[in-house]
């Protein structure tokens, strides 16, 4: 009989408890999945009780707040807190978003923070995303060209042009998508993902790109481009609001079409 468990080493056990300061009249708990490969132990989630009258609205104010006072071991990634970067994304209350646009008032009952899902995680709440970004690097996220670049100006496009590849440029790479994707957990080995398939077509689709044929012949393949079964968890996590699913649908359909 098959037996469906975690291996030993990855069974999240229960961890430290923080209480809130004396006094503290708002508290917010807060249940952090704790990991540190160094340390040999078993993951753990931790607990901490905030102060909300003395922290921010969104959960990253609470896991700065977390670490400047209370456990200096907290481990998280964090840049801009404007929701442009994506350095903070991660699993809260079950759901792959970004810390700095989460606000703890949408959170009812504890607030649960793991890191992003089925990624390796390099500690705490830094899932190690090589393997994502060397996806992106394989679909050559940048302009090619045969002919040279006019003398004096830039490659121009029209407004109508530019304004199909905008929606597919703001994509952020938090990883949020394809974390986010049953597809890309079981075959991510091969399956190029949600968020390296819509910077693939952006630049398919790129009226100044002159490499439409080789991307397409790249992207035909029964893993790297099919096996996304539109399931559109993407479309929803996506903190941009942009929708992967459509623009993978959208390829799927550029082969089919220059095969007639």
């Amino acid at each position: 009989m098959s037996q469906f468990r975690l291996p030993e080493n990855s069974r999240v056990q229960p961890g430290k408890s923080h209480a809130a300061p004396a006094g503290a009249k708002n508290v917010k708990t807060f249940r952090i999945y704790r990991f540190d490969p160094d340390s040999n132990q078993k993951p753990r989630v931790d607990t901490y009780e905030v102060d909300m009258d003395s922290c921010g609205p969104m959960v990253l104010d609470a896991l700065i707040k977390i670490k400047n006072e209370v456990d200096a071991t907290l481990t998280f990634r964090r840049s801009c807190r404007e929701g442009i970067c994506g350095s903070c994304a991660m699993n809260i209350d079950g759901v792959n978003t970004l810390a700095c646009t989460k606000a703890i008032g949408e959170i009812k009952g504890d607030a649960k923070v793991y890191p992003l899902p089925h990624m390796p995680v390099i500690k705490d709440l830094v899932p190690d995303l090589t393997n994502f970004y060397a996806q992106y690097a394989s679909v050559k996220p940048w302009l090619q060209t045969r002919t040279p670049a006019p003398p004096d100006r830039e490659r121009l496009q029209s407004k109508e042009d530019q304004e199909k590849i905008d929606r597919p440029s703001a994509c952020i790479l938090c990883a949020c998508c394809s974390t986010s994707c049953p597809s890309y957990w079981w075959n991510s080995d091969r399956f190029l993902g949600p968020a390296a398939l819509l910077a693939a077509y952006r630049w398919i689709i790129d009226t100044r790109d002159e490499a439409t044929g080789e991307r397409l012949d790249e992207l035909e393949d029964p893993f790297r481009l099919y096996r996304c079964h539109t399931i559109m968890n993407c479309a929803q996590a996506c903190p941009k609001d942009l929708n992967p699913s459509k623009a993978i649908a959208e390829i799927k359909k550029m082969i089919v079409e220059r095969q007639h």
